[in-house]
């Protein structure tokens, strides 16, 4: 076959032209606009992507379809892709083979949608994921034991709130509010002019604010002629019976009529702070003593405080050897002006005080030449440590 020697010349220069081109394509990729590729079906095992391909456009690519066979194996992506823009790009489909994508810690994800990607194994340390809708990801299966918090150990909420750690040398400490402790409060020694008699009344404790013992005595003791004190006194357990009342239960004495009696009463604060005790006396000898007591605190000022207060006595059956009649026997009002002082701890006070017999007493004070009503200056303090 004879060959024209005129056309060698044109069909060397046509191949240098399109060599130029396939390696000019190649070395620069990075102004392609890949919007409408489909690359479902693509093999990637071979693509070198280590050079520049940071104003490569993927915008309008389209992923949604299945790229589960999509081999990124072989894929170098260890270039510069910070800029790349995938905005635009679905990645709904199905994801789960693409195996490796090395490093992908300077892409931007905060448009794309990976509501139905699988990332039960991916490695995303280093990825910025700020701007990410992730309302869709299914983290079912993702191990989180190993972050903060995770499975607390058997002991670390023990009930003494130790979590597990030794007491040490000292010993377990003690809760406050299981710490045994006491007091003592005089809320009356005061003296009445026109009576010449001395008033008191004291309670001390021992226990906790659960649990108490208290000591109580109340009476008043003259200053002239034989001197007699009149006191009863009562030795209770003590126990909170609701947020604003407590509950006493004990033996007593009285020495005004030389009686020994079984003691319950209620102590408490009723409605408008007025601060109310009821307690009721079994003596001995079947006589059965109900005392009622009210008295509310109207504070001036930090200091200066205002008083009242009210006492009712009954009993249930007559005793004329001590003066006793049934029913309602006798009241007893005073009002106090105190001053606080001392961190409130001392309290002296001047005040009034005005007695009175009620019901049949009046009568039988009457025949026994006794006054019925009496009324006096007082002064003392009230302490408490």
């Amino acid at each position: 076959m004879k060959i024209s020697k005129k056309n060698l010349p044109f069909i060397g220069l046509s191949s240098l032209v399109l060599l130029t081109s396939s390696f000019a394509t190649a070395a620069d990729m990075s102004d392609m606009d890949h919007s409408g590729m489909d690359m479902s079906g693509m093999d990637h095992s071979g693509m070198d992507m280590s050079g520049d391909m940071s104003d490569m456009d993927h915008s309008g690519m389209d992923m949604s379809g299945d790229m589960s066979d999509m081999d990124h194996s072989g894929m170098d992506m260890s270039g510069d892709m910070s800029d790349m823009d995938h905005s635009g790009m679905d990645m709904s489909g199905d994801m789960s083979d693409m195996s490796d994508m090395s490093d992908m810690s300077d892409m931007d994800h905060s448009s794309m949608d990976m509501s139905g990607m699988d990332h039960s194994g991916m490695d995303m340390s280093g990825m910025d994921h700020g701007g990410m809708d992730m309302s869709g990801m299914d983290h079912g299966s993702m191990d989180m034991s190993g972050m903060q918090g995770g499975q607390p150990p058997a002991n670390a909420r023990s009930p003494d709130y130790s979590n597990g750690v030794p007491y040490g040398q000292y010993g377990k400490p003690m809760m406050m509010g299981s710490m045994p402790l006491w007091g003592v409060s005089v809320d009356d020694l005061g003296y009445q002019f026109d009576e010449d008699q001395i008033n008191f009344e004291a309670t001390g404790w021992y226990g906790t604010d659960s649990n108490r013992i208290r000591l109580r005595t109340e009476g008043s003791a003259q200053t002239k002629d034989d001197k007699e004190i009149d006191s009863l006194s009562s030795l209770a357990y003590w126990k909170p019976l609701s947020i604003f009342w407590n509950g006493e239960a004990g033996v007593a004495y009285d020495t005004e009529n030389d009686n020994a009696a079984v003691m319950a009463g209620i102590v408490g604060t009723a409605p408008y702070f007025i601060e109310t005790d009821a307690r009721a006396y079994l003596y001995t000898d079947g006589q059965l003593r109900l005392d009622l007591g009210a008295e509310y605190e109207w504070r001036l000022d930090q200091h200066w405080v205002v008083i009242p207060e009210v006492g009712l006595t009954a009993f249930s059956k007559d005793d004329h050897d001590n003066g006793i009649t049934k029913g309602f026997n006798e009241m007893e009002t005073e009002v106090r002006l105190t001053y606080e002082t001392f961190s409130r701890q001392l309290a002296p006070y001047v005040g009034v005080s005005y007695e009175t017999a009620l019901g049949k007493a009046r009568g039988q004070r009457r025949q026994e030449n006794e006054s019925v009503d009496s009324s006096s200056l007082t002064a003392g303090v009230k302490f408490w440590f």
